[in-house]
């Protein structure tokens, strides 16, 4: 059966700390195309690759992989909060079909999913009672030690292997990236009250979260407005990232080590990960086309923001959603 991609940045930023407005309507605008291009794919199963930002997994047990048998989301940054429609036959035929591959995941009845997760479900289906059947995919993006990318590559592609089998149209979504390093919590560095916080701080009461919350926001405030305390935003990078992708090339990221990730894009832009294993899902089908690139730099959302779609070549789409669309963000607005 047809697999479809939607691959995307998130930020919780968004309607928070926003740029100027024709920005926003730009990116929302490219979000509603994307929107379109899924409801014209009409998805009965979604398959999301995305990372967690110390709100569902800490250090106290932190896998590299995690397949969600059932999920909740925390509701950070004023999300919704509550259960997932996770399809939990689906899940554990992924993970059944992973672990025959040689890649090792760990499976979760009880997972806790945050913005990471569902800011781009919402993007793409308006409301938590809109969302078709799931499969949630951790993807450990930020915290150290962190394996080869090639790793989310075959994950990836056992996951594509696994819904091709399930005779169901799949939307595969990946989220995250591209260059960005917002002041996400390193425990080589870390005070002993972070430390405490990212390995045992599950559930933190809603004052707690309000002032971490509000710190972020602090922080994209500073960024920009020029502090140079973060790793700027790198749209060279992010192009490279884009043009490997568009031209199905899954394995450009495997002889990269992981300190490459950090010094070109940011330590979290080690969540281009979650796109790799998006990608690479796709690719089990044959040669696959990219019908939708969009970017633009955006430093008061913390983000190079990018949003992708894509398809098999041998999929059947309207034309009105399959049109490809580039945005090229000229060099002086690199900077914003």
């Amino acid at each position: 059966m047809p697999l479809a991609l939607c691959a995307s940045s998130h930020s919780p930023l968004i309607g928070l700390h926003d740029p100027a407005a024709e920005i926003v309507g730009e990116v929302h605008a490219q979000l509603a195309g994307a929107r379109a291009f899924v409801e014209e794919f009409d998805p009965e199963l979604v398959l999301v690759f995305a990372p967690d930002h110390y709100n569902g997994f800490l250090y106290e047990l932190m896998p590299p992989f995690c397949v969600g048998a059932a999920a909740t989301s925390v509701g950070d940054y004023g999300l919704p909060e509550g259960s997932l429609p996770v399809d939990r036959d689906a899940a554990y035929a992924l993970a059944r079909h992973a672990l025959e591959s040689g890649v090792d995941v760990a499976l979760s009845e009880s997972m806790h999913v945050d913005h990471g997760f569902v800011q781009p479900l919402l993007f793409l289906f308006g409301s938590m009672d809109k969302l078709p059947p799931l499969v949630p995919v951790f993807i450990n993006c930020v915290a150290e030690p962190l394996g080869p990318a090639s790793r989310a590559r075959l994950l990836g592609e056992a996951s594509g292997r696994a819904m091709a089998e399930s005779g169901r149209r799949v939307l595969i979504v990946g989220s995250g990236g591209l260059s960005h390093d917002p002041p996400v919590p390193r425990m080589e560095n870390a005070s002993p009250e972070v430390a405490e916080r990212i390995t045992h701080g599950r559930n933190p009461t809603a004052e707690q979260r309000r002032i971490r919350e509000s710190r972020t926001v602090a922080a994209a405030g500073a960024f920009s407005s020029g502090s140079t305390d973060f790793h700027d935003l790198n749209p060279e990078f992010d192009a490279f990232v884009l043009d490997a992708f568009e031209s199905g090339d899954t394995t450009a990221f495997d002889g990269k080590s992981t300190d490459w990730f950090a010094e070109e894009g940011g330590h979290s832009a080690h969540e281009i990960r979650t796109w790799i294993a998006a990608y690479a899902a796709l690719s089990t089908q044959g040669e696959y086309a990219m019908t939708r690139r969009y970017y633009r730099p955006v430093k008061e959302w913390f983000a190079g923001f990018a949003v992708t779609t894509a398809i098999p070549v041998t999929t059947a789409i309207p034309v009105t959603t399959a049109i490809p669309v580039t945005t090229a963000i000229p060099k002086e607005l690199s900077a914003q």
